[in-house]
């Protein structure tokens, strides 16, 4: 379980190094990823959305995602699904971000 936490921390902090092409925040801070978690085995399951489904980034931003998430040594594989509900919007982007957006 410990461990668990710490590959998750570990994906929070890749998360926090990748962003939107089209808004100057990270794809975690924006609220994009609705649920992550580690099995026992080390694969990563990540439930997320994109700020809408037409996003130009729909094909790229996944694969981009999950090449950086293997690159944590205790994750044996990622397995990320795209999800449109429920829809994105303003209110699940951080303090941070909103901060930065000029929202705050």
């Amino acid at each position: 379980m410990f461990q668990n936490m710490q590959i998750e921390q570990k994906a929070i902090e890749i998360l926090k190094t990748i962003y939107d092409p089209e808004i100057p925040v990270n794809v975690y801070d924006l609220g994009l990823v609705y649920e992550m978690k580690v099995d026992e085995e080390g694969i990563l399951f990540i439930k997320m959305t994109l700020t809408a489904p037409g996003c130009p980034v729909a094909e790229t931003l996944p694969i981009q995602i999950k090449e950086q998430l293997m690159q944590i040594p205790e994750v044996k594989g990622v397995s990320l699904k795209l999800v449109w509900e429920p829809a994105w919007n303003m209110d699940m982007m951080s303090d941070e971000a909103k901060l930065i957006l000029g929202y705050l």
